[in-house]
């Protein structure tokens, strides 16, 4: 694979996460804000706990697509 075509895939990764994390403010940007609040209240271990399953979650997307 080309170095070139790695960083196109990188970039249009970034990309489609960026259109979906700006869909629900833009949206609906009282519940964006209203659910931003709850999770600016978590404790550091449940955040940990959100962190981790969103990073299991990535990587066994990546994992079954690759």
């Amino acid at each position: 694979m080309e170095s070139g075509a790695g960083s196109a895939t990188l970039w249009l990764a970034i990309g489609i996460l960026l259109v979906i994390e700006g869909f629900l403010p833009l949206v609906s940007p009282d519940y964006w804000r209203k659910t931003f609040l709850q999770i600016l209240k978590l404790q550091n271990g449940q955040l940990r706990f959100l962190g981790l399953g969103s990073v299991l979650l990535g990587v066994a997307l990546i994992w079954c697509l690759g």
